[in-house]
């Protein structure tokens, strides 16, 4: 079915039919209106400078990226608009975002006044192309690239690669900001060190009240801290803590194994552990009493802390760091020394030489 529909045609009125698939006429191709750089070469090299300017601008700016990376001091501020900000900070915003802008502005008018800018009817074809089709592809490739006036005005050509090649430095130069290297200096420095020390008391972890070796009770297990974690402020008192928490429980000697090279480790059968599993860092104190073992409630891993927090189950794949300790003068446990082995989860630079296994009492 169709209906009719009256228009206008060179000032006469006609009917005309219209398919119900397509109920609005189809008004053509609007006639096509030059560009004043397809006309005027004047223009069109004026363009090409301006075009030229913004790519050629974009590798200027990522060398001041760059500059400003190691020549402003991180910790130098300014107070503008009302703000309180790094001015490292806002030279790599005024800079990565000016290059960023001058290149896809240059992109934009170099497709807007230089390329071809004649309308095109792309058809859809089978999923598979006859070799006639890609020889025809290629023909249009090729025809697209001689349209660019790259050929032709191989300044744009050149200023683009140099932005492109440039433009990527900042975020090279960036990735330094991921974190330090992971020299084995840095790693004995950090990962491998906590803030435990010779005569450093242990303190529960909620209330910091220094740990009597009388008042733990067989069986018993009590979560604590290292007393100068209370020196540490904001970033430097978490880290500490993350690495420095400890578990302490107490054991009839005659029922655990304590090896020749421990047998000073321990008071009385208390003994002290990191609260870090060694698998992926998870905080453990699922405690069973009777079997002496402590379950890690992320993915199982078990340690016998009756024979030296060796791993009996699960994924972990090192033992339960002890930390040795003794008693001070009044009757507090305090430490022998730090952590003789790294703190936490397992990594490939460590050296578990040092690792108790099973067997080794």
């Amino acid at each position: 079915m169709t209906e009719l529909e009256r228009r206008n045609v060179d000032g006469r009125s006609e009917l005309v039919a219209l398919d119900e698939r397509f109920p609005v006429p189809d008004p053509g191709e609007p006639e096509h209106l030059p560009r004043l750089t397809d006309v005027d070469e004047a223009a069109a090299d004026r363009a090409t400078r301006q075009i030229a300017l913004m790519f050629g601008l974009v590798p200027i700016l990522a060398i001041l990226f760059i500059v400003n990376y190691f020549a402003t001091p991180p910790e130098t501020y300014i107070d503008f608009a009302g703000l309180h900000a790094n001015l490292q900070h806002v030279i790599f915003g005024v800079t990565l975002g000016l290059a960023l802008t001058l290149l896809g502005v240059g992109a934009v008018q170099w497709a807007r006044q230089l390329m071809n800018d004649q309308e095109i009817v792309e058809y859809r074809h089978p999923h598979e192309s006859s070799d006639q089709e890609r020889a025809e592809t290629v023909g249009i490739l090729e025809q697209g690239v001689a349209e660019s006036g790259i050929t032709r005005r191989k300044v744009l050509g050149r200023s683009l690669l140099g932005a492109l090649g440039l433009v990527a430095l900042p975020g090279v130069v960036l990735l330094a900001d991921l974190g330090p290297w992971p020299t084995r200096k840095f790693i004995d420095a950090t990962l491998a060190t906590t803030i435990w020390k010779e005569g450093i008391r242990l303190v529960n972890d909620v209330t910091y009240a220094p740990i009597k070796a009388e008042q733990i009770q067989i069986g018993q297990l009590v979560n604590g801290q290292p007393e100068n974690l209370q020196d540490l402020h904001g970033t430097e008192f978490q880290q500490a803590k993350a690495k420095s928490s400890i578990i302490v429980v107490r054991m009839n000697p005659n029922t655990i194994k304590i090896p020749e090279s421990r047998q000073d480790w321990h008071v009385g059968g208390i003994l002290c552990y990191s609260k870090i599993c060694t698998h992926v860092g998870c905080p453990i104190s699922l405690w069973e009493q009777q079997t002496h073992h402590l379950l890690c409630p992320c993915h199982q891993s078990t340690f016998d802390l009756g024979d030296s927090g060796v791993v009996i189950f699960g994924p972990a794949a090192r033992s339960l760091p002890q930390l040795p300790i003794t008693v001070d003068s009044e009757g507090y446990l305090v430490a022998r020394s730090g952590f003789t082995v790294p703190v936490g989860p397992s990594y490939f630079e460590r050296d578990s030489r040092n690792d108790f296994q099973q067997g080794d009492n």
